[in-house]
Parts: C-alpha cells; sequence; structure tokens
C-alpha cells in the first residue's frame, strides 16, 4: 500500500466523514502516500502507535527548511513577504529556537493561570448567549457558529494573551481564513492576499500598541523579548500570527464537532447534560472525562503540519526520501481499535483516554489547558441554555470546513425548547447509538 499511487484526501466525501477512509488505511498499515489539494504529496500515518512514535521522533523536524524542492513547488504556496514575515512561529520551528520560542508562551497558558480566568470566561460565554437568545424566548433556532462559537474563543483568547478590547473588537474573523491558501493561479488568490495584507497590518497594529502600553501578559513579552533581541521580528508576528488564527479556530471547530456528535448520540447528549448538572459546584469529574471524549471522537485538529527528515529514514517500516512531507493523521490515531476499545463508539466515561488530539511530545499543544476550559465552559453552557438541542437542518445538509487540516462545521443551526410546528420537530440524524 504505500508504494501504490498517492490517494487524494480531500472532496466533499472525506471532508464530511473521513473515518471509513482511515479504517481502510489503517487495516493497511501505517503509513501511506497521500495527496493534497494544493498538489503536495505526503506521507500519512494513520495507526496510534505509529502516530505516537512520530510525534515523539526527534529525527522528524518541523523547519520548513527541510522541505526538499518537491515540496517548496507545491506547499510554500503563502506569497512573500508574508511567508518569511508570519510563517517562523512555533509550529515550524525547532530546538533550541523552539525552546527559547515555547518558554514565552507557556506561562500565559498554564493551568493556573487560566483557572483564575475562569469566572472571567464563564461571563463571557453567558453575556454572548444572552445577546443570542435575547429575552423571553422559550423556543426559536440559532446558529451556534454565528451567535456564538465564533465569538467566544477569540474573546477569551484576547483575556489570556492580553490584547486590549478596541483592538479585539477589530478583529475580522475572515483572516482566519489565510490558514486555507489558495495557488496563484486559482480565482480566489487575490482574496486570499488581501486577507493576508490585512491581517498583517492588524499585527502590526497589535504588537505597536504593545511597545506603547506595555503590560503583564503575553503579547507584551513578546514585544520586549524581540526588542531585547532574543527572538526575531518574524518570529514576533509570527508567533502573533498564530495565537490570533491558530489560537482560536480550532475551538470554533471542536465546539462545533462535540455538538455534533452528542446530537447524533441522544442517550451520550443526556449524558453529557447530567455530567454538566453533576459538576456545578462539585466534582468537575464526569464533564472533564466527556470532553476529553468528545476531543477523541472527532478532533478539530484533525491532521498535524509538516514533518520532515533531514535524510532517508525508516518510518514504521517505511522508507522515506528526505525532505518529503510526513503528516500525522490524529483523527484515524484516536480511532485506532487496538488502543481504543469500540473505538468509533462515543462514550462519556471512557477511561483511561490518552488521545491526541492535542498532539503529542515538544509540540504538544501549550494551549491544551485552556481549551479543555473553553470546551467545557462553551458546551455546558449550551447545553444548559438550549434545552430540548436538535439540528434545525437535516444533518447531510451540514458544510464541513474545507480546510486541510481542521474538521468542523461552518454553520450549526439548532432548534432548542418545545417544537411549536412541524419544522421545529428536530431532523432525522444519521447516528442513533447509543
Amino acid at each position: 500500500m504505500p508504494h501504490s499511487e498517492p490517494l487524494s484526501l480531500y472532496g466533499k466525501e472525506y471532508k464530511t466523514d473521513p473515518y471509513p477512509l482511515y479504517r481502510k488505511l489503517r487495516e493497511k498499515g501505517p503509513v501511506h502516500r497521500v495527496n493534497f489539494p494544493s498538489g503536495v504529496n505526503a506521507w500519512l500515518i494513520t495507526g496510534y502507535e505509529a502516530a505516537h512514535s512520530a510525534l515523539n521522533d526527534d529525527r522528524l523536524g518541523k523547519n520548513h527548511g527541510l522541505g526538499n524542492s518537491a515540496w517548496r513547488e507545491r506547499a510554500a504556496i503563502m506569497p512573500e513577504p508574508q511567508h518569511s514575515q508570519l510563517q517562523a512561529h512555533l509550529l515550524h520551528q525547532d530546538p533550541p529556537k523552539h525552546t527559547v520560542m515555547r518558554k514565552m508562551v507557556t506561562e500565559a497558558f498554564a493551568p493556573r493561570h487560566v483557572e483564575r480566568l475562569r469566572p472571567r470566561f464563564e461571563e463571557i460565554a453567558a453575556e454572548l448567549l444572552d445577546t443570542a437568545l435575547g429575552e423571553g424566548s422559550a423556543a426559536g433556532e440559532i446558529d451556534v457558529v454565528a451567535a456564538f462559537a465564533a465569538h467566544f474563543p477569540f474573546r477569551v483568547l484576547a483575556e489570556v494573551v492580553g490584547l486590549p478590547p478596541a483592538l479585539a473588537a477589530r478583529f475580522d474573523r475572515d483572516w482566519g481564513k489565510v490558514v486555507q491558501p489558495v495557488g496563484p493561479a486559482d480565482p480566489q488568490r487575490p482574496v486570499y492576499e488581501g486577507r493576508l495584507r490585512g491581517l498583517q497590518g492588524y499585527i502590526a497594529e497589535v504588537t505597536e500598541d504593545k511597545r506603547r502600553n506595555p503590560g503583564d501578559d503575553l503579547l507584551t513579552r513578546l514585544v520586549t523579548a524581540c526588542e531585547a533581541g532574543e527572538i526575531t521580528g518574524q518570529e514576533r508576528d509570527s508567533v502573533v500570527f498564530q495565537l490570533l488564527v491558530a489560537g482560536q479556530e480550532p475551538v470554533t471547530n471542536q465546539i462545533t464537532t462535540a455538538l455534533v456528535a452528542l446530537l447524533r448520540h441522544p442517550a451520550q447528549l443526556r449524558r453529557f447534560q447530567e455530567a454538566v448538572a453533576q459538576g456545578e459546584g462539585h466534582d468537575p469529574g464526569p464533564a472533564a472525562r466527556a470532553v476529553e471524549e468528545l476531543l477523541r471522537y472527532d478532533s478539530a485538529f484533525e491532521l498535524t503540519t509538516w514533518r520532515f527528515f533531514a535524510r532517508d529514514a525508516d518510518l514504521s517500516g517505511t522508507r522515506i526520501p528526505a525532505g518529503d512531507s510526513v503528516i500525522v493523521s490524529l483523527s484515524a490515531a484516536n480511532r485506532d481499535p487496538r488502543r481504543f476499545p469500540d473505538a468509533d463508539t462515543l462514550d462519556l466515561d471512557r477511561t483511561p483516554n490518552p488521545h491526541l488530539a492535542f498532539g503529542h511530545g515538544i509540540h504538544f499543544c501549550p494551549g491544551a489547558a485552556l481549551a479543555r476550559t473553553e470546551l467545557r465552559i462553551a458546551l455546558g453552557a449550551l447545553v444548559t441554555r438550549l434545552p430540548g438541542l436538535r439540528l434545525a437542518v437535516a444533518d447531510q445538509d451540514l458544510d464541513w470546513v474545507r480546510a486541510v487540516l481542521a474538521r468542523g462545521v461552518s454553520e450549526l443551526p439548532l432548534a432548542y425548547g418545545t417544537p411549536t410546528n412541524a419544522r421545529a420537530t428536530g431532523c432525522p440524524l444519521r447516528h442513533e447509538t447509543r
């Protein structure tokens, strides 16, 4: 299988439900040749043990300079000067530079710091839902993405990193689409480049504001480190880029994948509602376990970013040429039945649950504690404030995002409260087990 023609990892059917394909690939072996929409051929890892090993393999580097010419021709399509100025962040660094840069951001995302801010996060969730639901309505419909999920993670992130409210209010979520690049010949290329320029100008405003108005926050530390020569201007701007885009969009998507999973499994939705109620002011264990399972079952960060060998190497029994791109499918690994019994079953009481939704090794997501807290607050608020929660469209009509690395839906129309007419009685779901 690894030496057959590359398998295409794109298309509506694949993005809607990649798990049948991942199952077939795992059964054939841990490493496979695949092709992405950009035309990049890569090596995809699907088995849990192989994924865990690759994520901890110090022979695999993240720096784009390790990519060979065939990879660079198609993968490095973010145009200059933005590619050089915005792509020097943590995800594209190796030690020792990675070690220095990661240390700068970890304190802001430390569990103790996140826990201190929890009451403020809960206030933000309540404010957003108060605005979305209005007053006196016991039933209705809501697009959870537009009304809540697209805003909650960014507002939380702004609190954590020290983004001033006035600047936070001006952030255009459309800029986040720069992580979905289009090729030079694509008709949407001018739109894409416009987003890049807009985001880059915004980042310049943020760093200048922190230079003039320093505070005790992460953004100020990045500006200060740059001025002290610890990191370059490109590295500073790249980390800000990573925070503002990669720091919030996956949580938006994870809220949607978790809700879809719960709505497809009514018994588990009821179990989650019970866990949330049980955890209010008491033991958060049941709700925390439930969130871990939702992360495992359908992870919003479906695939990792590129990794490369500096020289030809063996990877789980497959010879990988130097400079070829290697990608780990976190979602495929998290459904490996050799590691997770009944892996395709959503079980909110699953334990232990050593999923890889946040990666592993030195590139383990530094914001994992924050993401877990956000998900518990967001999902808890939604299932509490929206009684009788159900899809307001047919399951097959959900629009899954086309982003290469991510899973989520771009819109999630939900109905809540007591149905008042035939249209509000709920839509058929594809998954009614458990």
